[in-house]
């Protein structure tokens, strides 16, 4: 066989049907994306030697990146934000029917009795936000902030509720915002990844890594999680008797027989290879000193609690301020134990719940103090909150009271707060029943929320789109309306 022949012959061998069908689920999506990106295929970006390169978004952003801070497990926010005296009264008093009829709950059954707030709520600043005594530190910052009474969503289970709110879909396989956000602007830091991944509480989300995954989009675009403890990625370091030297001289060598195979059969994910090779050995000296958290000033420890060298809310808090400094696009904490059922002393409101803020309430303060005073809260929106509230019924799994005190999942009713990168400051917006139940008033959905976040970063959520199984895609799918009220 000739060179000739067998050059058609390997591509015909990577000519398969899979491939054939994603080549041409391009056509009218790609040039619609072209004309929105500055392109001249909707591929081209991805097909260049840089597909992290910092690209212009659809308007003049009001944030240039994002810390988001998902409390796994869903916090209560009628332990914290959503202040309902009305509560108080019915205590202890069997639910009324007419809050179950049509209702379903994962946990809840036959006719659960009410549950008065279990902590004190106070006014707090010139805004006057209610915040209850388990967030102390926290009604320090609380005009600096926006906090979201009224969100609601469409799943009351957790793996699917945080697929939804982090991909836009509570299915598996869609990319997830900090993805979209890094393929639809790239990064202004070569030497570190535009997404980076922080997680603590000892377990990872109940949706797994699929809430920070690439989903379609090309893997360069997926989330890298780091560790406060222990090497900050896995297999960063070279391995024993290689040299900085002979790493990047094995890498060169890796990546022209990458550039020849692309050549050979298109696939843009042999380009996503490439690049990560290559910011692989970038971060081999990058990483370690935008994560070595010793490197600041006692001071600066006290504030926010950290404890070099262990794992937990409060390094990540630091170390999301650092490479919030170091332009990383998108950076995303997960802490996980917030789920307070009362099937457990660890689940249980006036146990668990309370050790949670503990760990979260002097870090997010310092974080968003610690942002203002050095410049970067103006340009850095700050989120923070769960994946759907709690009820305002006590928990009584298999009919029964439980030893401990809890609340369901609620998916009508739940708070979020905002911070900085063009969101209002010192505002209370949305509003819920007497009794905390559902939104009565700014109603947001999650995709309401995406659909913001994308706005406040420069993006049009209706036009960031990439083709996928013949059709155009988005965060938001059909769905999400700006919340405008919210906005500067």
């Amino acid at each position: 066989m000739n060179i000739y022949n067998e050059s058609i012959f390997r591509q015909a061998a990577f000519n398969t049907r899979r491939h054939f069908i994603k080549q041409m689920t391009g056509g009218i999506g790609a040039l619609a994306f072209s004309s929105l990106m500055g392109c001249n295929t909707a591929s081209e970006k991805m097909m260049a030697s840089n597909p992290l390169k910092a690209q212009p978004a659809h308007y003049i952003p009001r944030a240039k990146r994002v810390i988001y801070l998902h409390m796994a497990g869903s916090p209560s926010q009628l332990e914290l934000f959503d202040y309902k005296p009305l509560l108080e009264k019915y205590d202890g008093k069997d639910c009324p029917e007419e809050l179950l009829e049509g209702k379903r709950f994962a946990f809840i059954q036959g006719v659960p009795k009410m549950l008065g707030p279990q902590y004190k709520f106070a006014q707090h600043g010139q805004s006057g936000a209610w915040v209850s005594d388990r967030l102390p530190h926290f009604t320090k910052v609380v005009d600096d902030v926006a906090i979201l009474k009224a969100l609601h969503t469409n799943e009351f289970n957790h793996a699917p509720a945080q697929l939804l709110l982090h991909t836009g879909s509570a299915r598996l396989g869609r990319p997830s915002m900090g993805s979209w956000v890094t393929y639809g602007l790239g990064s202004e830091n070569e030497n570190l990844p535009s997404f980076i991944v922080l997680v603590s509480g000892g377990k990872t989300p109940s949706a797994g890594k699929s809430v920070w995954g690439s989903g379609f989009l090309p893997t360069i675009y997926q989330g890298v999680q780091c560790r406060s403890e222990g090497d900050p990625v896995l297999y960063l370091s070279n391995p024993k008797g290689m040299d900085k030297a002979l790493r990047q001289k094995s890498i060169e060598t890796i990546n022209n027989i990458n550039k020849k195979t692309y050549n050979e059969i298109g696939d843009p994910e042999i380009l996503t290879r490439i690049a990560q090779y290559e910011m692989a050995f970038k971060m081999q000296m990058s990483v370690p000193e935008a994560m070595d958290i010793s490197r600041e000033p006692e001071s600066v420890h006290t504030a926010y609690g950290t404890e070099p060298g262990k794992s937990s809310f409060a390094n990540n808090c630091l170390l999301a301020r650092r490479l919030a400094e170091r332009d990383v696009r998108f950076i995303q904490l997960y802490h996980w134990g917030w789920d307070a059922h009362g099937a457990s002393k660890e689940e249980a409101l006036d146990y668990g719940f309370k050790d949670r803020c503990r760990e979260v309430d002097k870090p997010m303060t310092a974080l968003l103090q610690d942002l203002k005073q050095r410049g970067l809260l103006d340009e850095t929106l700050v989120v923070w909150g769960g994946e759907f509230g709690r009820t305002p019924m006590r928990e009584n799994r298999g009919g029964k009271e439980m030893q401990f005190v809890g609340r369901d999942h609620q998916k009508d009713a739940f708070t979020m707060w905002m911070a900085g990168g063009g969101v209002k400051p010192g505002i209370s917006y949305g509003k819920t029943d007497e009794i905390g139940y559902s939104g009565v008033e700014g109603r947001i959905h999650v995709h309401d929320l995406q659909a913001t976040i994308m706005h406040l970063l420069g993006f049009n959520h209706e036009k960031l789109t990439y083709p996928f199984q013949g059709r155009d895609f988005r965060l938001t799918d059909v769905h999400g309306q700006i919340v405008n009220d919210i906005i500067t």
